[in-house]
């Protein structure tokens, strides 16, 4: 009789064995096994997921669009953006995506979620080597530091000065055209202020790719434009190989130059920029966004030096600078104020000489200054110019990290 007994425990327990320790879920046809999070931010989620046919992985990203049709158009843009890049190597794209219901207890009927299916990396972003070099005292070599940050820019160029036809049109809600919850209340907003210039509206609110374009301009050479509007370390992952950095994170793209015709259609920009472009990388112009003036990719360019700025130091410029002076963020953004750790009345005056003192120094703590050199110097100086204007297009910022590149002595170590 016992031995029966037992014989039935060990049943049982093979038997729950065959269940999964792990929640799935489908993508279409595909199964896939949660493995764990690995990051979130506003209603989206990102997962490391593996298939359970051939034990890949992939990051999945969910979005969570609680406002029904407007939302989930939000979210089907950042799709089509993957979708709109495919082609290029610096940029991500998506291996497969689904709209599904949401359910359960208390739900709205018009909640949905977004799946998308995207590439795993897992050396993970830039912020997490800047993390590492934090906690471990180390620094980035300056020329491999270079060479991944010309890759951002390739990645970059692609989208400034996109070429190709049209992506797959895929199905969007009826009033396809709205951005999001925050960008209907600048509407709102700008309703009551000064009236609503429905053709501005319409101007922020239109798909990445109109219906009646076969995928680029005619104008212009061909040549289509889009800014990514958040471009920081969070948001560029590094390649399994270690050597090409690709952007991601696709939900703030906008087509470039956007005239800014009205007050409406001024504050409707800012409340998408505070929604979706991260502030210590935020360019000035999305801060205080006045009529008469245009928005254009040169955006990137601002946030692109932020970025190398946070590689060299730890944080962004703007976030050291209110940390220094318990000041506004946004004030010292909008006025330009920021400085090297070395610089100031107070700073240690014996700053980088040059590549040959700098470049090929050893691995020191990552607030150790004195090692960057005059040449990535000047790209920052350059980058962060308050007037747009005065900051270098894509092409120029290029031929510069290039020069600098080729200035700087062979890198001891590996980023």
């Amino acid at each position: 009789m016992a031995q029966a007994f037992f014989d039935i425990l060990s049943s049982l327990g093979s038997c729950l064995n065959c269940f999964p320790s792990s929640p799935t879920l489908k993508i279409n046809s595909r199964s896939f096994k949660i493995l764990r999070l690995l990051g979130e931010g506003g209603f989206s989620y990102v997962y490391l997921v593996q298939d359970t046919s051939t034990a890949e992985l992939f990051a999945l990203k969910k979005i969570r669009c609680p406002f029904g049709a407007e939302s989930v158009a939000q979210a089907m843009k950042e799709v089509e953006a993957y979708k709109l890049f495919r082609n290029s190597s610096h940029i991500i794209h998506s291996v497969d995506h689904s709209v599904a219901s949401d359910r359960g207890g208390g739900a709205d009927p018009q909640s949905k979620t977004v799946y998308v299916l995207l590439p795993y990396y897992r050396r993970g972003n830039l912020q997490d080597m800047i993390n590492a070099n934090l906690v471990n005292h180390t620094r980035f070599p300056e020329k491999r530091l270079m060479q991944l940050f010309l890759g951002v820019c390739y990645g970059l160029k692609d989208m400034h000065q996109y070429k190709g036809g049209r992506p797959e049109r895929m199905e969007m809600p009826a009033n396809g055209g709205a951005d999001g919850a925050k960008r209907n209340a600048g509407k709102r907003r700008a309703d009551a202020a000064a009236g609503a210039d429905e053709d501005d509206e319409t101007e922020q609110q239109r798909p990445l790719m109109d219906e009646e374009e076969d995928g680029v301009h005619t104008a212009g050479g061909g040549v289509r434009s889009y800014a990514h509007r958040d471009i920081k370390p969070g948001n560029i992952m590094i390649s399994d190989s270690g050597s090409e950095p690709i952007l991601m994170d696709l939900g703030s793209i906008a087509e470039s130059p956007l005239p800014i015709t009205s007050r409406s259609l001024a504050i409707a920009t800012q409340d998408v920029a505070a929604e979706h472009s991260t502030m210590p990388y935020r360019a000035p112009e999305l801060f205080d966004v006045k009529t008469g003036t245009v928005i254009d990719t040169k955006v990137d360019i601002w946030s692109l030096g932020c970025t190398l700025y946070a590689c060299l130091v730890g944080k962004s410029p703007f976030e050291m600078r209110s940390d220094e002076t318990g000041g506004s963020l946004s004030i010292c953004v909008l006025s330009g104020d920021w400085r090297f750790p070395d610089e100031g009345p107070n700073a240690k005056k014996n700053k980088g000489k040059g590549p040959a003192g700098a470049g090929g120094a050893a691995a020191s703590s990552g607030s150790d200054d004195e090692a960057i050199s005059e040449p990535i110097r000047e790209v920052v100086r350059k980058c962060l110019k308050v007037e747009p204007s005065e900051r270098p297009d894509i092409d120029e910022l290029i031929e510069i990290v290039k020069h600098v590149i080729d200035e700087l002595p062979e890198s001891d170590g590996q980023v």
